[in-house]
């Protein structure tokens, strides 16, 4: 498993020279990432111990590793963030406690301490084939099978040897596991009118796109396996923070926002 925060962290460290435009946001995803991986490995070796998928019973575990996080972003993030970290480790176990359930019962993509946190545990969850519990959220097509979070990017690709279209897929904002979605629909209001929805690609990146709808406003950026093979779609969806500018000027909102606020 550590294959897949690695496969990460490379892709955003060759990014971060490759796009200059891109280099802050993608370094500071990178030490993020290589911070998300040291807690899910934490999680995954412990001995004798299995997650129950309900987070305020195994929050005993899993908060032993809270202060890895916020020491990390301390010494890595820009002044606001750097302060907020500070703060946090202030806090006391019962606020902690309660900010990482509230946030696990009711996610919201400005939560960001919580969401960047509990990522690696939804992730293992998610390995370990243990279904979350807890989460007050309706379970719908458009959003996760196993944890029912949002969407925070799609993304084409070829699932059958052979087959002249891609496959499109939708990855979780928490778990990050993929699911399989209709191809010509909205992926937060389910529009499927095609003259309502719409799509923006800027020249020079010619493998990621915007998706927009017109009846919800809103918007997911699509990474094209089929054009670049060894792209990674959440780490493009970082890199590609012009996209989210023009469509943010036009009045579109983002489905969920990523981990630098984009």
């Amino acid at each position: 498993m550590n294959n897949f925060w690695d496969k990460w962290i490379q892709r955003a460290d060759k990014l971060s020279s490759a796009m200059p435009e891109a280099r802050e946001l993608l370094a500071f995803y990178s030490r993020l990432l290589g911070t998300q991986r040291e807690i899910y490995d934490y999680l995954r070796s412990r001995k004798g111990w299995l997650p129950s998928g309900s987070l305020a019973y195994d929050l005993t575990v899993v908060r032993a590793v809270w202060p890895k996080l916020l020491g990390s972003l301390q010494s890595n993030s820009p002044d606001a963030l750097a302060s907020e970290a500070r703060a946090l480790l202030e806090a006391s176990d019962a606020e902690v406690a309660e900010m990482l359930i509230e946030y696990w019962r009711a996610p919201g993509d400005d939560q960001f301490f919580a969401k960047s946190f509990l990522q690696p545990y939804a992730r293992w969850l998610a390995d370990a084939g243990i279904r979350p519990s807890g989460r007050n959220l309706e379970a719908s097509e458009n959003r996760c099978p196993f944890c029912q979070g949002k969407p925070q990017v799609a993304f084409l690709k070829i699932d059958e040897p052979g087959a002249e279209v891609g496959t499109r897929k939708l990855m979780c904002s928490l778990c990050l596991s993929p699911w399989t979605f209709r191809r010509v629909v909205c992926a937060n209001c389910k529009e499927e009118r095609a003259t309502q929805l719409g799509y923006y690609q800027a020249e020079q990146i010619g493998h990621v796109r915007i998706e927009v709808c017109e009846t919800c406003k809103h918007y997911i950026k699509a990474v094209d396996l089929t054009k670049l093979g060894f792209a990674v779609p959440m780490v493009e969806e970082v890199a590609t923070a012009a996209l989210d500018l023009w469509a943010r000027e036009r009045g579109y909102t983002k489905i969920e926002m990523n981990l630098v606020g984009l």
